[in-house]
């Protein structure tokens, strides 16, 4: 006879995405272009749409997911930020150029300075997130003092620089921790379960493969300036050899950092709780690869296509003024510059809206839908009588952070 558990294992759930690939990418599109027409002002419309078309579409136990957040919100809060940013950004501009005119490092306090106050704008920007995420009725919250986080996150930058950066897995699991005993849904408290350990375990052989693409650099030229005396290192062939190995890391990098970013998901995803709510993710390593290796891939051809329009642009203006092509690229012929900068400036716009939207489609909506397909809850029962707590955050922080170009989701 066999035995019975005395407690039946919790319940599982699965995620699931039922967003529409040509909606997501049209929103991006029209978006990009507004962004375009308003000087980049709009973004903070276009991040409140897409990530309201995420969370909409991401459903759990049946249930889905709302975002509250407002365009006008982050506005308004980028505007704040600026008011705090802009005079530190001057009042260390002069102090730098003080200490570099002693020659005591001026720039080095700025950039920890900086550094110290990303950390704060990245703690108060997942605060803002995450009282803008609702599930069931009940709003998710987050407690806890960014400037303690910037402070802990300063410390460990430094053990990280220390131990050329072997210790980052304990670092992001430190910090997540704090992150996460901080965060709330309705009255379950969050925690992390993951270590350092477990993701240096899993990572390891990441921090070894992209130490030897940037080694294979210098050990590449020594080396064929040994077995080859005839290309010294001042020879003609020497940016060819460079241009070699410069393309041979681009082409090891995106599987390098996707391959890293499928296992970062997948260690936080599994180390997640709220109370009795558990995560579990199966991101399978090489899960990403593909989405890099195809925005790489249009990126490259946008940028070719865009060379070859430039090309054709000076052929036209050649052909229109009956003058060589060389004259009209020369730097001193005034009329000729002015038309390729016309042509040049409208390319280039079009390049940026298409690698925008070629970013958010790939990096953004198809990393997203198979983080979310890969990912398990178990002990759901234990939200079902969830009580709603907790109040909604400021948006300064998402204002810092996206001043500081440290937005994401």
């Amino acid at each position: 006879m066999s035995a019975v558990p005395l407690h039946p294992p919790p319940l599982s759930s699965s995620m699931s995405f039922s967003g529409d690939r040509a909606q997501f990418r049209w929103l991006a599109t029209r978006g990009g272009l507004l962004e375009l027409v308003t000087a980049g002002f709009y973004r903070f419309w276009l991040a409140t749409d897409i990530r309201r078309h995420l969370w909409s579409n991401t459903t759990l136990d049946d249930d889905a997911f709302e975002y509250t957040g407002r365009g006008r919100e982050l506005f308004i809060g980028f505007l704040f930020a600026l008011a705090i940013i802009i005079p530190i950004y001057l009042g260390y501009f002069l102090v730098g150029l003080e200490l570099e005119r002693i020659q005591a490092f001026g720039s080095f306090p700025l950039i920890a300075f900086f550094y110290v106050f990303g950390q704060f704008a990245i703690f108060r920007a997942r605060r803002y997130r995450l009282t803008r995420t609702v599930w069931r009725g009940v709003r998710f919250w987050m407690t806890g003092s960014a400037w303690s986080y910037a402070a802990r996150g300063a410390m460990w930058a430094v053990l990280v620089l220390l131990t050329l950066g072997l210790i980052l897995p304990w670092k992001q699991a430190a910090l997540e921790r704090y992150k996460m005993r901080h965060s709330h849904y309705g009255d379950l408290r969050g925690s992390f379960e993951g270590n350092g350990w477990e993701f240096f375990k899993q990572g390891w052989w990441l921090w070894l493969l992209a130490a030897a693409s940037v080694m294979s650099v210098p050990i590449g030229f020594a080396l064929l300036f040994k077995f080859f005396p005839a290309l010294s290192p001042s020879s003609e062939q020497e940016w060819q050899i460079g241009l070699f190995f410069s393309a041979l890391i681009l082409l090891i990098a995106p599987f390098i950092y996707a391959a890293f970013k499928a296992t970062q998901w997948r260690w936080w995803i599994s180390g997640v709780r709220f109370g009795g709510v558990r995560l579990e993710s199966v991101l399978t390593r090489g899960a990403l690869v593909d989405l890099y290796w195809k925005f790489m891939g249009w990126l490259l051809l946008m940028i070719a296509i865009y060379v070859a329009y430039w090309f054709l642009c000076a052929a036209l203006i050649a052909s229109l003024n009956q003058t060589p092509m060389a004259k009209v690229l020369a730097p001193g012929n005034l009329q000729g510059s002015i038309s390729m900068l016309v042509f040049a400036g409208i390319g280039y716009l079009a390049l940026v809206l298409l690698s925008n939207v070629a970013m958010r489609v790939y990096l953004l909506r198809d990393i997203w839908v198979r983080v979310i397909g890969s990912t398990t809850i178990y002990g759901i029962e234990a939200a079902a009588n969830v009580a709603a707590k907790g109040n909604v955050a400021s948006a300064v922080g998402e204002g810092l952070a996206d001043g500081l170009d440290l937005a994401g989701f």
